[in-house]
């Protein structure tokens, strides 16, 4: 055999090789990595309810697990996905949480925003999937952002109001919060997310209150 021959013959044998070791690698680390993506919708829910889940030392896999379970139930209708919180003693839920999703600057942007058991305060809310750029968009990630909802209104009398993401410095309202400074297309795209989302899930609330 020619030492050419010979060369491209190892060279196709070692790719050949190493695609598989990644395939089976791949494999193997798959349900991992489902696991982890679950434990991070479930972790961000429950972040969204408004509870201080920032001290990793307390809040492991199992914590979270088991609040999840404790706390939050799957109150999902055949359109439309919601979770309730309820309190330890307590005959019906205080909390609702629905998952709020758009367009940033960069991609899709994939969250949660409950609601407080008057069906229009915002009690907290969490983003926990994103492609925005580091220290400009991505801060919607970070506690200074998000602690801004809590107590805000996302309905009056039932229907939706017009959340704002205000430029920064811009006098705020019990519906607008501060946007990022250099990010105002990342605020643009959270803005208008969050207002179709509760449009969409106006109709829903209604008639939870009409329930009660």
């Amino acid at each position: 055999m020619r030492e050419d021959t010979r060369t491209l013959v190892f060279a196709a044998s070692t790719c050949l090789i190493v695609s598989l070791l990644l395939s089976v690698t791949a494999a193997a680390l798959k349900p991992a990595q489902v696991a982890n993506e679950k434990l991070d919708v479930k972790k961000n829910i429950i972040k969204a309810f408004g509870v201080d889940i920032s001290d990793k030392a307390e809040w492991t896999a199992e914590k979270i697990e088991e609040a999840f379970a404790q706390y939050i139930s799957d109150a999902s209708t055949d359109e439309l996905q919601v979770y309730t919180w309820t309190d330890d003693g307590a005959d019906a839920p205080s909390k609702y949480a629905f998952p709020i999703s758009g367009k940033g600057l960069w991609g899709d942007i994939f969250g949660y925003l409950a609601l407080q058991s008057d069906l229009e305060t915002i009690a907290g809310i969490s983003f926990y999937k994103h492609v925005e750029t580091p220290g400009l968009g991505a801060e919607i990630e970070k506690p200074w952002f998000q602690t801004q909802f809590k107590g805000k209104k996302l309905y009056k009398e039932g229907a939706p109001v017009p959340f704002a993401v205000a430029k920064p410095g811009t006098p705020l309202t019990d519906t607008s919060v501060d946007g990022i400074s250099g990010a105002t297309l990342t605020g643009k795209g959270v803005q208008a997310f969050i207002r179709e989302d509760a449009a969409a899930y106006a109709d829903y609330f209604n008639s939870l209150k009409e329930g009660k």
